[in-house]
């Protein structure tokens, strides 16, 4: 379902404080993946959804009204939800927008997910911001709504909602220098990326099929499913490795060109984001692996390269 957000709803989203587009962002993805979730608006055609702000930083609580067709959705306002729509009446803080007691859990799980992955990205965006401005100019923009509808048509999958809301918020990380800012110096795939690791990785299966109608079941091999989506990759120039979702189960797996049996990694996209966040604000917390500068990029310990270390700065915290 493809979720349209006009120039002048974008406009009143940047005016009204610097979480609400981030917050316009993750309803967008989440009214792709439930079109029906708001309630009639009295206004002929609208529905409307409310975001409680208190789970975005500099966001009030909003009031979105939208239009739902067969192919698609138009966002068609914005405003700060009146003291009516936070009253006794509505749901409280504990509930998603535009839900009620009797939805399903499953739903509301993908809310909450939806919120994590937003508020996880908007964290990691705003330290390189302000640390380090080579790695935040290399950040894409978001993706169009249309581009995502159109790699889900490709693929032939239903995209996870956690994920749209990712790539709504950025295509891509191109590198500086080659370093992506994700643990390890991983880079976030952009679409085009994202589709061409697909294809390859899809026809190295069917390869398999054919060589395992020959082969014991026992022995047959899986080197790719069609629910996994290859989201982050071993660096922003390099394909040969890098991390897939699993949309079925919701985890994240590894993936790697010479076809090596894949890994579950044990974390959820969410998961995977908050604590390369957490590793970026507590450093001397950090486990899995040490950020630090070289320059205005920020550089993972464990992928430096030997020439590398002598300009290496680690992070303080």
């Amino acid at each position: 379902m493809n979720v349209e957000i006009p120039p002048d709803v974008r406009d009143t989203a940047s005016q009204l404080g610097a979480g609400v587009s981030y917050a316009l962002k993750a309803l967008a993805g989440q009214l792709a993946d439930d079109p029906d979730m708001g309630r009639p608006s009295g206004l002929p055609g609208i529905l409307t959804v409310t975001v409680d702000g208190d789970m975005f930083e500099d966001c009030p609580d909003l009031s979105v009204g939208y239009i739902r067709e067969p192919d698609r959705i138009e966002i068609r306002y914005l405003r700060p939800a009146p003291p009516a729509e936070s009253s006794p009446d509505a749901p409280d803080q504990d509930q998603e927008p535009g839900r009620d007691q009797g939805q399903p859990a499953d739903t509301v799980a993908a809310a909450v997910a939806v919120r994590e992955i937003a508020d996880a990205w908007h964290r990691i965006s705003r330290w390189l911001q302000h640390h380090a401005p080579d790695s935040y100019a290399a950040l894409r923009t978001g993706a169009n709504p249309a581009a995502i509808a159109a790699l889900e048509g490709d693929l032939g999958i239903q995209i996870p909602v956690g994920l749209r809301v990712l790539w709504l918020l950025t295509a891509g990380d191109d590198g500086a220098n080659g370093w992506g800012c994700l643990p390890g110096n991983r880079a976030l795939m952009n679409l085009d990326a994202v589709a061409a690791v697909y294809r390859l990785k899809m026809d190295s299966q069917a390869h398999q099929d054919t060589l395992n109608v020959r082969r014991p079941e026992d022995d047959r091999i899986t080197v790719w499913k069609p629910t996994w989506i290859p989201v982050v990759s071993y660096g922003s120039a390099d394909r040969t490795s890098g991390l897939y979702l699993d949309a079925a189960t919701g985890y994240l797996g590894r993936w790697s060109r010479y076809n090596e049996v894949a890994g579950d990694e044990l974390d959820t996209l969410a998961t995977y984001l908050e604590e390369a966040a957490d590793m970026l604000e507590a450093p001397a917390l950090a486990t899995r692996d040490k950020p630090g500068l070289i320059g205005g990029a920020l550089v993972w310990r464990s992928s430096i390269d030997p020439a590398g270390e002598d300009r290496w700065q680690p992070l303080a915290g």
